[in-house]
């Protein structure tokens, strides 16, 4: 067998083909602005001291509304030893690119917003005016909402961190007035040797309704839960990894328990709108005297017929003989450890941000932080909102391909 020589003619040229790499932008150093909050009864704030160091440190400038963070125990001094600016006018602080705030925009704020900001607060639907959304699109503020934030794993981070605070609470609150010197029936919340536990009902297996039952069940009450959702009642009961009483919402059983218990935490949730009110006026009147009611879902309207919205300085109202909780922002009342939490995402995502080269770049490598966002540029990118203030709805990720 012959063998054949390999023939290379110089009449070949061989190149090196270019490759096109995916070149990250260069990092941006972010001007961020805590401001006081003077509405909604909000003592939280967006970024604790220790967040601060570490966006100070990454080469970012924060500034700090003198006494943002008093009333979460974050004096100015904590701040300003953590690397902030600390600012004594509200002007000042609206001018940063970024501005960080634990309740949502107000009237109030509208003239001081600058054009091209970036908004982080929360939304709270059920005070959004059109003004404040009109306002906001005419001077192209690009806005992310606590509520819709998701992160990597789907999940709403600060959504589930308020509500487990606000579950946890809920009972913690409920022993504090079935207590004597609160007008409650002097009962001790749980139960101790030879003595009937407390009877808890609680409305909704959400969050809320995990934490509410996982405290009470600690505590050594005797807990039943109901919701609509008979696969949320089922997650229920594989989380807690405790047997625990459910039903649906069915009205003749869920009054037969209602006129028992000692206390009843409403809990359950709504995607859109009103929550549904489920424990009527008679259920509530049948109810012993000198029972709780905590209306955790009053934000939507609450579970209850008989709930009315009441404050931090007023929490509790009687009704029939029976004590309503109807506080909005439990979590408020809790304002170090909600701080904490809210901070514990916002960080992240305030250096990720910056790694990225700005919000513009970030949100188009990361799919997961869009839902967030319900103004880009002045467009609204809510649907839900476009349709309920008549405003034009526009794709954020058309709006980003066409900016891209």
């Amino acid at each position: 067998m012959s063998s054949q020589k390999t023939i290379i003619s110089g009449s070949f040229s061989y190149e090196v083909l270019e490759e096109t790499l995916d070149i990250k932008v260069k990092r941006s150093e972010l001007f961020i602005g805590v401001p006081k909050e003077t509405a909604f009864q909000e003592n939280r704030i967006g970024l604790i001291p220790e967040a601060v160091n570490v966006l100070v440190a990454n080469g970012h400038d924060v500034w700090i509304e003198s006494k943002a963070g008093e009333k979460s125990g974050y004096s100015d001094k904590d701040y300003s030893e953590a690397g902030a600016k600390i600012k004594y006018s509200k002007e000042e602080i609206y001018n940063c690119d970024i501005l960080i705030k634990s309740a949502p925009l107000i009237e109030e704020d509208l003239p001081l917003l600058k054009y091209n900001q970036t908004v982080i607060s929360p939304l709270h639907l059920s005070v959004l005016k059109p003004c404040i959304l009109e306002k906001m699109a005419e001077k192209k503020v690009s806005a992310i909402s606590f509520e819709n934030l998701k992160d990597e794993s789907g999940t709403y981070p600060i959504v589930r961190s308020m509500s487990e605070i606000a579950g946890s609470a809920s009972m913690l609150i409920a022993g504090q007035y079935l207590g004597s010197d609160t007008g409650g029936k002097g009962i001790l919340l749980g139960g101790i040797s030879g003595i009937p536990p407390t009877k808890v009902i609680i409305l909704g297996a959400g969050v809320v309704g995990e934490f509410a039952a996982r405290t009470a069940l600690a505590m050594g009450a005797s807990v039943k839960v109901f919701d609509n959702s008979v696969y949320r009642l089922k997650r229920l009961q594989d989380t807690l990894g405790h047997r625990v009483w459910t039903s649906v919402v069915e009205p003749k059983i869920l009054a037969k328990q209602l006129k028992t218990c000692e206390v009843a935490i409403g809990a359950l949730g709504s995607q859109n709108g009103r929550t549904p009110m489920v424990a009527t006026e008679e259920m509530v009147a049948n109810m012993r005297a000198g029972s709780i009611i905590i209306d955790v879902s009053i934000d939507r309207g609450g579970c209850f017929e008989t709930s009315e919205i009441t404050t931090h300085e007023n929490p509790v109202f009687k009704k029939f003989d029976v004590i309503h909780y109807c506080v909005p922002n439990i979590p408020s009342g809790y304002s170090r450890t909600a701080s904490h939490a809210i901070s514990n995402v916002l960080n992240p995502l305030l250096l990720n941000m910056a790694d990225f080269g700005g919000l513009d770049e970030y949100i188009w490598n990361n799919i997961h932080v869009r839902s967030g966002i319900y103004m880009y540029k002045g467009c609204v990118t809510n649907f839900y909102l476009s349709e309920r203030f008549s405003m034009k709805y526009t794709d954020i990720n058309l709006l980003i391909a066409s900016l891209g």
